[in-house]
């Protein structure tokens, strides 16, 4: 058993949304397959992943580092102990080697896509769903049945006001969400605390609502946000701060009560042991929100969350960054608070399979093998044309 081949391409995303800080009318995506020399049905076992959103196509270190040393390596020590199946922890080790520490990104998110790529053809193998194989292999076989999905929204876009925000939340409630994420820093703080108002009066109750900075504010910005937002207890108030500037996000906490989230930016596990330590977070309320793909992949999480562990920090307390089926195996096979969701937002890399459907805020796990990108027809359309093959 080998990995006998490993392709990426850059895909763009074609979004003319903007957030408080950047738009998306130039981002990017890899897609990688993985490639083994595993065969059913007369077709090559194939991983595919691809490194989330927010960071752009990380291709040009794959093909440089990454890809050559994994397919350099002698088959057999990339494979786990039974011989039976590739080991994902052993393939990270491969891709990190002569690697200086630190300076995590964009090394991290090369790394982590094909690592989770390598996690897709292990359950495929294995002829499991991914969350199946996580759970038996992180969580002692305990998974979730079904997860707490909250959908993000909320995006600055011209021609957007406070009626047509409120015509997305009533459309997102109307597909079974009850949770919704807004952006704010866009606009005055009057003018988001506008907004907010009026989205209250739809969603029902503060629970239900979560708003989005994506780190774009200073030390004024920061502290006027926290205090103006502070009397409506908000579900959370997300990433108010530069990722690491954990002073000032202890200072956001000193005068802002309700539950912060953050750790989207943070990309090892040394990075968000500093946040726990330095962010003035408390483990009670607030939200850790690593994006898997882009911080290493699911072995190097895995080692995230026992930090988190030792240090009175709850499973539940993680809510991973990035609404795909990839987060999706994940937050059920490790018993994580919940999963993100973009439907309609990112085109094809948005969402999960063609067929899921959201109930009363909930998302039933996928039973096919693997991620199930398969079920993601235009997606796998664009993944397959890496394996003709298939």
């Amino acid at each position: 058993m080998r990995i006998v081949d490993i392709r990426e391409t850059a895909v763009a995303l074609n979004s003319s949304l903007r957030n408080a800080v950047f738009d998306f009318s130039e981002m990017t995506t890899s897609v990688v397959a993985v490639v083994t020399d595993v065969v059913r049905n007369g077709k090559p076992v194939v991983g595919f992943a691809f490194n989330s959103t927010g960071r752009y196509a990380c291709g040009a270190q794959m093909r440089a580092r990454f890809i050559p040393r994994i397919l350099k390596a002698k088959p057999e020590s990339l494979l786990n102990a039974a011989g039976d199946n590739l080991d994902p922890e052993k393939i990270l080790a491969c891709m990190l080697q002569r690697e200086k520490p630190g300076g995590h990104t964009e090394r991290s998110v090369a790394i982590g896509t094909i690592e989770v790529a390598c996690w897709d053809a292990v359950a495929k193998i294995a002829d499991l769903p991914l969350h199946a194989v996580l759970a038996k292999i992180y969580n002692k076989n305990k998974k979730l049945d079904k997860i707490p999905c909250y959908v993000g929204g909320g995006w600055y876009e011209p021609g957007k006001g406070i009626p047509e925000l409120l015509d997305e939340i009533r459309g997102k409630f109307a597909q079974g969400y009850r949770t919704m994420k807004i952006k704010v820093g866009g606009l005055s703080v009057a003018d988001d605390i506008a907004r907010v108002e009026a989205a209250l009066k739809v969603v029902g109750s503060s629970e239900n609502l979560a708003v989005d900075a994506n780190a774009g504010f200073d030390r004024a910005r920061a502290l006027a946000y926290a205090r103006a937002l502070a009397p409506y207890n908000l579900r959370w108030f997300e990433e108010p701060t530069d990722p690491l500037d954990y002073a000032l996000l202890a200072d956001v906490a000193a005068v802002y009560d309700a539950p912060i989230g953050t750790g989207e930016n943070l990309f090892s596990t040394q990075d968000v042991r500093n946040l726990i330590t330095f962010g003035g977070l408390r483990s009670d309320r607030d939200i850790i929100q690593t994006d898997v793909p882009q911080s290493y992949g699911i072995a190097q999480f895995a080692r995230t969350l026992d930090m988190l562990r030792e240090n009175g920090w709850s499973p539940q307390s993680v809510f991973p960054h990035g609404g795909n089926q990839m987060t999706l195996h994940i937050v059920g096979g490790f018993g994580l608070g919940g999963c993100e969701a973009y439907p309609g937002v990112f085109g094809m890399f948005a969402g999960f399979a063609d067929d899921a459907k959201v109930e009363d805020g909930y998302l039933r796990l996928p039973d096919r093998p693997g991620i199930g990108f398969e079920a993601q027809n235009a997606l796998y359309a664009k993944m397959r044309e890496l394996v003709p093959e298939i």
